[in-house]
């Protein structure tokens, strides 16, 4: 039953629950009310006074809204709705106080402040405050903190609203951020000048409502009114966290969360929002083809004809990379499988069963993490392999929910009943009699990749959905590779793996698979947007759109089918991935049936229906892995170094410099003086 109550905001009545508080009723009226440190993801803190409304038959004096609930309002003499004014002289004078108050140390920084343009704090000075200051004392300064390479600080803007206090503490599980001192003395500091230590710090560039945490690597580069602002998809992961990005010109300037409650909240991880200055380095920009051991430059008739004459009667594979578009794997599937070639998609080794989506996917959602009341992790470390993901885990541990780990003992920044690092720990556990009582609880079993990679990672795939079966619990996959879920779904996959797929190929055509060695013997094809791996390998190289270049489809973990959107345009000869295979086809002789990206979609959509319902989740039959024998093996973690996993963070310097950080932090031993 529940708790619902009435209040009227400014005349409007509206219905809400109790436990609300006034800024989140108002919100539900339509109503906006200004605020700096409160924030619906975060705890709330009370502490900047902005959000003073006038409670009507309430104390004489203004209230806090984001921290009185609506169940505590008093009703009107004969019983009317709770009355709430946020337009009164009353609430005016006091914003207008808390106003002036908050101006009295602030720097006048707006002509070379990075949040100029898009600040609260100006905002809301343009609505509250005054064209002059009464205070004639000197403004108190603040020591900038060192916090790394990603967040600058100016910490003299500062007005201690404390987002970033509660936001590194609460979501992203990290302490080293506080307040210390009292009065005029007090201040947002780093405890022992330590850098912030997680993947998810950039967000607090976002929270911050003033200058005082800003992008480093953005820093006075471009105005907000300059950029053009585009909404697409995230792949440096398989969760699909849903972005926006920012280009001057035709470069990309910086990469911003968008706000998805199924997906990633309103969340992103430091590698999406910095992994931008690699779009810009290492570029393929010209088709090549190698002569004497040697990479000259070629036009794309050549090489198209090169491509297609070392194609013509000899045996392809094809190779699909991480970051490849589906509409890029089904024309290369249609291209190869039609020259009577074999392609795949899982070249991490990945023992994913073709055609069962319970199997490759499973059956639950991302959403479903924040009502489980158990979370099996197996053979995954999320807070490197999905950093967003990690933090719901997290978020869902806050609420008592009880996690454990069958693999490498890692620090996910939460608690969890470490149950073993081996098969043997999944077989019992599998096998364990699970009471009626808690499975009649929400639960989930999320499996990584690194329990899938090995030699019997079917085997350990059918134990992890008996486990899930046991116990009454939802199946999620937990992918690493952002183009892996579309692959599957499209049927880009052979019976046996990489070793069947590539058996006996004369050719190999490498669509953007950088994490794979292709052996000496087979002529490459090497088609991406940057030098890295699978182009040192390459005989002919078709440079590639990355995926900020071209509009694509992408499918996440959890089965979403997702559309990234065009940003800019692709350096010098560069073309779309679709557009390439299409171009070779035509070259081949056997020409693809679509000339533009709407009818290939239409081709996609008919053989996979599902594929059209954009942002949804499929529901998935429950097919059940036939159980084989597992090996002796400990379970290890499929991601080595978060910040260097493809071929746009490896040509990133930001990366590189966060990648030398980490592992530096893993060196040093801190003493305990």
């Amino acid at each position: 039953m529940t708790n619902l109550k009435k209040i009227s905001i400014d005349g409007i009545e509206v219905e809400v629950d109790g436990a609300m508080t006034i800024i989140q009723a108002a919100e539900v009226a339509g109503v906006e009310i200004p605020r700096f440190c409160y924030h619906e993801r975060l705890t709330i803190a009370g502490n900047c006074r902005m959000c003073l409304v006038e409670v009507v038959g309430g104390p004489p004096k203004p209230a806090a809204s984001c921290a009185m609930q609506v169940k505590d309002l008093r009703p009107g003499p004969n019983g009317e709705a709770p009355l709430v004014k946020t337009t009164s002289p009353m609430v005016k004078k006091a914003r207008e106080g808390v106003m002036e108050f908050l101006l009295i140390n602030h720097p006048l920084d707006c002509p070379i402040c990075d949040q100029g343009g898009e600040c609260d704090l100006q905002d809301q000075a343009m609505a509250y405050g005054v064209d002059f200051s009464r205070y004639r004392e000197p403004k108190r300064a603040s020591e900038d903190l060192n916090l790394g390479p990603l967040v600058a600080t100016t910490m003299t803007r500062c007005i201690s609203c404390t987002r970033c206090v509660r936001f590194t503490t609460e979501v992203a599980g990290i302490t080293q951020m506080g307040q210390t001192g009292r009065g005029e003395d007090s201040e947002i500091t780093s405890y022992l000048n330590l850098t912030l230590d997680s993947n998810l710090q950039g967000n607090i560039i976002d929270l911050c409502p003033v200058g005082a945490l800003t992008s480093k690597p953005y820093a006075f580069t471009a105005r907000p009114w300059e950029l053009t602002k585009t909404e697409s998809i995230d792949v440096m992961d398989a969760l699909g966290s849903n972005i926006r990005i920012d280009t001057k010109g035709r470069e990309v300037m910086r990469i911003l969360p968008r706000n998805h409650d199924g997906v990633n909240e309103e969340w992103i991880s430091d590698k999406t929002r910095f992994v931008w200055d690699g779009l810009r380095r290492q570029r393929l920009d010209t088709p090549y083809i190698r002569e004497n051991g040697k990479l000259r430059k070629a036009g794309w008739a050549e090489a198209l004809t090169a491509a297609a004459a070392a194609m013509k009667g000899r045996k392809v594979a094809a190779l699909v990379g991480d970051l490849a578009p589906v509409e890029a794997v089904y024309s290369l599937k249609a291209l190869v499988e039609g020259l009577g070639g074999h392609i795949e998609c899982r070249t991490d080794g990945a023992k994913l069963p073709i055609g069962n989506r319970s199997a490759y996917v499973g059956t639950a959602t991302i959403e479903d993490i924040d009502g489980a009341a158990m979370i099996q992790l197996i053979g995954t470390n999320p807070r490197v392999e999905s950093p967003v993901l990690n933090a719901r885990l997290r978020k869902a541990w806050t609420k008592g929910a009880k996690i454990g780990l069958v693999g490498e003992a890692v620090d996910l920044t939460y608690d969890y009943a470490h149950v073993g690092t081996d098969r043997a720990a999944l077989e019992a556990l599998a096998a364990k009699v699970i009471s009626d009582e808690t499975k009649a609880k929400p639960s989930l079993v999320i499996v990584g990749q690194g329990a899938i990679n090995e030699a019997d990672g079917a085997a350990v795939l059918a134990l992890a959905m008996q486990l899930a079966e046991n116990s009454n619990s939802k199946l999620l996959v937990l992918h690493t590779a952002a183009s892996r879920v579309g692959a599957m779904d499209v049927g880009a996959a052979t019976e046996g793996g990489l070793a069947a797929a590539t058996d006996g190929a004369e050719v190999v055509y490498n669509l953007g698979a950088d994490e794979v060695e292709i052996a000496a013997g087979p002529f490459v094809i090497y088609q991406g947007s940057h030098g890295d791996r699978g182009a040192n390998r390459a005989d002919i190289i078709l440079p590639g759109a990355a995926w900020t270049e071209e509009n694509g489809m992408f499918v996440n973990t959890e089965g979403r089918p997702q559309l990234a959107f065009r940003a800019g345009f692709a350096p010098g000869e560069a073309k779309e991935n679709w557009a390439i295979l299409r171009a070779l086809s035509a070259e081949l002789g056997a020409t693809l049936p679509w000339d533009s990206l709407a009818a290939l979609r239409s081709a996609i959509v008919a053989a996979h229906p599902h594929l059209s319902r954009i942002d949804e989740v499929a529901t998935n039959d429950w097919q059940a892995l036939p159980d084989a024998a597992v090996g002796k093996a400990t379970f290890r973690n499929a991601i080595k170094d978060f910040y260097l996993t493809n071929p746009v963070a490896r040509s990133s310097a930001v990366m590189a410099e966060l990648s030398a950080l980490a592992k530096a932090r893993l060196a040093t031993d801190m003493a305990a003086e």
